[in-house]
């Protein structure tokens, strides 16, 4: 018989003649007290309904005690206050404050049918498992996997949720495509060796634009860095000017995007693009006398110096035009540094070193987007051996990105922290420690009185409120 892990009683080091002890037997307190904020977003948003929308539910209705939203809720919720694991779920189906979250008309979990669920108000870690290994075909007809993801609606959904988020069209929008390296440690369905990364890893594809994400496209590691980029362009133009008609775009990314199909389809469409190049021998030949000053510039000051020349350039081979490129004559003191892009606007909208240093070296920001999903969000997670499966999770981890997202865009606006990162925001803003008391007519959340951040709880509180008027519930 195994031995109980958790002891009755906890004892510290002492504090003068004070014992200190500790027992986790406080009763339902949460570390989740700022979660309510998240609250707001969904009842203004809508964002984890909507989501839970792409989902078909197979099972037979008198029998679910877990709405399809309320698992997807859960999730994703949970993701975004850094419970990755779903083995968590366990523990955290008895948080009356999760369960408020998701809706669940009776926080305390005394509804559930079975005695033994009593206390329980959300589900455990093997339901919310079968809600990731459904597969679509066969969920109509399997015994335990009854609820499946259709992705054709994900992706439809990330994108009406950006257009949502302007309430009168803007004039211009950039779209930033890029692909990343998801290390995996097991036998997941679909690795491969990468060679650039020296790992064994998935290469998902992701488009923002700017902090919005339209994107999360999980890939093998096997293929071309840009591939599959011109039919979800096409998919997600489409979709934008279905809505907004006008509207200008354009496609930006770094240098493995820059290829003829990709500029071509671009060029074919109406949408600018804008492309890091791969420099070559002909390439720095055509700056070679820019690099010259800026190396003389560089011996004069001892700072970093560059100029820039525009040209017209076209591949040997894989170009089918000639184009119009940017190239930087860069002199730093570790020795000369050209770069170049290749882009469809012209020098009356940008000129050279506008182009450069204000539009193309403004896409690493979205860099630091990828950073929160992947390192705050756990968009690698991606550790089921099945892999439609890490699809899934990366969804998740995409949707709570979404709302955190959203927290900062409209609820943190003005704020000292309209700018942090999500792990900032969650650490900060969420993760407030908090006394729940639920009555017949009220929930109770009395927050810890030595929170130092009061004051901007209310401020992003009345922020939300302002910007959904009325509150969806």
């Amino acid at each position: 018989m195994p031995t109980e892990c958790i002891p009755e009683q906890l004892e510290f080091q002492g504090l003068g003649c004070r014992q200190v002890v500790a027992d986790f037997s406080g009763g339902e307190v949460t570390s989740d007290g700022g979660a309510l904020l998240l609250r707001e977003i969904e009842a203004g948003s809508g964002i984890v309904r909507r989501f839970a929308e792409c989902f078909e539910d197979y099972r037979d209705p008198t029998l679910v005690e877990h709405s399809k939203y309320e698992l997807v809720g859960q999730r994703v919720f949970t993701m975004a206050l850094g419970y990755e694991d779903i083995n968590d779920h366990d523990e955290l189906r008895r948080d009356p404050l999760l369960a408020t979250l998701v809706g669940k008309v009776d926080p305390t979990g005394q509804d559930r049918r079975r005695q033994s669920d009593q206390g329980n108000p959300l589900a455990g870690k093997s339901t919310i498992n079968r809600l990731e290994l459904a597969d679509p075909d066969k969920a109509a007809e399997h015994r335990y996997h009854r609820i499946a993801c259709i992705g054709r609606a994900v992706d439809r959904f990330f994108v009406d949720v950006f257009l949502d988020a302007y309430e009168t069209p803007p004039k211009e929008i950039v779209l930033d495509l890029d692909a990343t390296d998801d290390p995996l440690h097991g036998k997941q369905e679909g690795r491969f060796f990468h060679g650039y990364y020296g790992c064994y890893c998935y290469l998902p594809l992701y488009i923002f634009a700017g902090s919005h994400l339209l994107l999360a496209r999980l890939r093998p590691s096997n293929i071309d860095a840009s591939a599959g980029s011109v039919e979800e362009l096409e998919r997600i133009v489409g979709q934008i000017r279905e809505r907004w008609p006008e509207i200008s775009i354009i496609v930006r990314g770094d240098s493995g995007f820059a290829h003829n199909d990709i500029m071509t389809w671009c060029e074919g469409n109406g949408v600018d693009y804008l492309f890091g190049l791969q420099k070559n021998a002909k390439l720095e030949k055509a700056i070679k006398r820019q690099m010259k000053k800026s190396q003389g510039r560089y011996y004069q000051t001892r700072q970093a110096s560059r100029r820039y020349r525009d040209f017209r350039y076209r591949t040997r081979k894989s170009w089918d035009r000639c184009r119009r490129v940017v190239g930087k004559a860069e002199y730093l003191f570790k020795g000369p540094n050209p770069r170049f892009v290749v882009t469809s606007l012209s020098m009356a909208e940008y000129g050279a070193q506008a182009l450069y240093e204000d539009l193309y070296c403004a896409r690493g920001d979205m860099e630091n987007r990828i950073k929160e999903q992947q390192l705050g969000l756990f968009a690698d997670r991606t550790s089921s051996s099945h892999f439609r499966a890490n699809q899934l999770r990366l969804w998740f981890s995409s949707v709570a990105y979404v709302l955190l997202n959203e927290l900062r865009r409209l609820g943190l606006k003005g704020t000292e922290l309209e700018r942090a990162q999500c792990w900032t925001i969650r650490n900060k803003l969420l993760k407030i420690g908090a006394l729940v008391r639920i009555s017949v007519r009220r929930v109770w959340i009395r927050f810890a009185s030595g929170y130092p951040y009061k004051q901007l709880v209310t401020t992003v509180l009345a922020n939300l409120r302002r910007a959904y008027q009325p509150i969806r519930v």
